[in-house]
């Protein structure tokens, strides 16, 4: 078998070189299309956020009620994360949202209520530097 290349097809290919074509039933306007791809990353994103940083896994659910409340659950969980990033962007704290839910991990309150009172008080004990800046930033929004 002898291989030959074909550069007549390699200069015609040229042509088409940093060009991307779109394929589509849609009646939508082709800038209107452009503009939907242009914005797959950010749902790609939202999938790789729900699948790893949020651990929502695949639905298994068979009855409609259940579907719709893991999906529910799953845009809730979703939009408090992207809610989480706004804030830590706007309050320019230098660590994302992941970090943040480490830093929770460890953060403990107690409850008590001193004698003779009928209020129950609640403190956050000692926190590092980082967990002192995301309950700034969680207390100053709300």
């Amino acid at each position: 078998m002898e291989v030959t290349i074909d550069k007549e097809r390699i200069k015609a290919d040229e042509a088409w070189d940093g060009l991307k074509g779109y394929v589509t039933n849609t009646t939508l306007k082709a800038q209107d299309i452009i503009e939907n791809y242009c914005h797959l990353w950010q749902i790609e994103k939202a999938f790789r956020i729900s699948r790893t940083d949020l651990k929502i896994h695949p639905i298994f659910h068979y009855r409609k009620k259940r579907i719709e409340s893991h999906i529910c659950i799953a845009f809730v969980a979703y939009t408090i994360w992207k809610e989480l990033e706004r804030l830590l962007e706007k309050h320019e704290v230098g660590f994302s949202p992941k970090r943040a839910v480490e830093l929770t991990r460890n953060m403990y309150e107690i409850e008590y209520s001193l004698p003779h009172s009928k209020k129950k008080e609640k403190t956050i004990l000692k926190m590092d530097p980082e967990q002192q800046v995301l309950c700034k930033v969680v207390h100053d929004s709300c």
